[in-house]
């Protein structure tokens, strides 16, 4: 048998399967794969995670969840046109997205879904034991990458849609990462089956362009005892997230990490408010721009201004299969609970860790080395062969 028959594989299952991050995480994972693009953007492809153990992006196998119906390779030839993707990459890797297109099963809940809650979570905890079984896979990460969800209503508000899936993800044995800002794993019920499972899991909400930013001048103003007087912000932005923020409640959901980033780098919360307003015209692209108000020495008053443009989809996709690979890993390893020294890659982290960008880095490299001293598979178990009991419940508490 040849050395890469011999390997095992991994499953890489995505919540909002057919969306622009998902497409492109499949596209760009072909597409480096097949040599066609260089990993750039992929920390965990740099030499500092070499001898980490991590699982190559040859052997990762693509499934996934959504309420869309539009078939990846469609999708990605939008995504083509817009800019997002270079052309001739989609045909190029045809093949593979044909093949991922095939494992993406019907999300919820749905208009009209008369699915109970515990229905749902059964359903999708099927879908990816199934997954797992069928491409005999070694264990299976479970990535939320839908789009973002009002906020939480409440203690007896139904459990929302990222929180089911986090359920299903428990269920079936697999590792959970929210690359959204979405509830998932964070509502009590959860919380609560998380500890109770020994899986390792990541997120919140993924950190790519302006809280990145912000994740380097917050220290910077601390280190240097430079007073920030105000801190302001706008997002131009179209596409999915574009229509979905423009939600007050959904856009209050996003905006909480971008004001901790602030809160734990400073130290304190300047006055100032982030603004996202939504410009369908830009697609998949978006402006993000920063007002600084500090003061330096002998209370002089100053200005900095930041731009940042760029693509989203193209900015999350490499940090998508990053958390993927570290995650699955870590799960070989046999670690459990939340994964902190993944930082790095949110803006509302899980677990302890630094919030400057620099002292993310220092602990996730560390991470990555201790992964690769962790002797073995350790005591991780078999993606869908979970036998901790679960006994599911609902916001009130009762049982599901």
């Amino acid at each position: 048998m040849s050395a890469s028959l011999s390997r095992p594989r991994v499953g890489v299952w995505l919540i909002g399967a057919r969306g622009s991050v998902a497409t492109t995480v499949v596209t760009g994972c072909a597409a480096v794969t097949a040599g066609l693009h260089p990993p750039t953007g992929m920390v965990s492809e740099t030499p500092a995670f070499t001898d980490s153990g991590l699982p190559a992006l040859s052997d990762l196998v693509f499934g996934g969840h959504d309420t869309l119906d539009c078939p990846l390779p469609k999708r990605a030839e939008t995504l083509t046109a817009g800019g997002v993707l270079p052309p001739g990459i989609a045909p190029a890797v045809a093949s593979e997205l044909v093949a991922a297109d095939r494992e993406i099963r019907p999300g919820g809940p749905t208009p009209g879904d008369t699915r109970s809650e515990a229905e749902l979570i059964t359903a999708f905890a099927d879908d990816i034991r199934d997954f797992v079984h069928r491409h005999d896979l070694e264990r299976a990460v479970v990535v939320n990458v839908a789009s973002t969800e009002p906020a939480s209503q409440g203690p007896d508000a139904p459990l929302p849609a990222s929180t089911l899936y986090a359920l299903a993800a428990l269920r079936a044995g697999c590792p959970y990462v929210n690359f959204t800002p979405s509830e998932g794993m964070h509502h009590p019920v959860a919380a609560r089956e998380a500890d109770r499972s020994g899986l390792p899991h990541a997120g919140r909400d993924g950190k790519t362009g302006q809280t990145l930013l912000r994740a380097v001048l917050g220290p910077m103003f601390a280190q240097r005892a430079l007073r920030v007087r105000a801190w302001s912000g706008t997002n131009l932005l179209g596409g999915g997230d574009g229509a979905a923020l423009a939600d007050p409640a959904a856009a209050a959901a996003k905006n909480a990490g971008k004001e901790r980033v602030l809160a734990d780098t400073l130290g304190t919360v300047p006055e100032g408010e982030v603004h996202i307003d939504d410009v369908p015209a830009l697609g998949d692209w978006k402006t993000a721009w920063d007002h600084i108000a500090f003061d330096g020495f002998l209370g002089t008053r100053m200005i900095l201004q930041t731009i940042w443009q760029g693509c989203d989809s193209a900015l999350a996709a490499p940090l998508v299969l990053d958390l993927a690979r570290l995650t699955a890993r870590a799960h070989e390893a046999g670690l459990s609970g939340p994964l902190g020294a993944l930082g790095f890659y949110f803006k509302d982290p899980v677990g302890d860790g630094p919030p400057g960008l620099s002292e993310q880095y220092e602990e996730l490299v560390r991470f990555g080395r201790s992964l690769g001293q962790a002797a073995g598979e350790g005591p991780g178990v078999r993606a869908g062969e979970q036998t901790w009991p679960v006994e599911q419940t609902d916001a009130s508490g009762e049982a599901l």
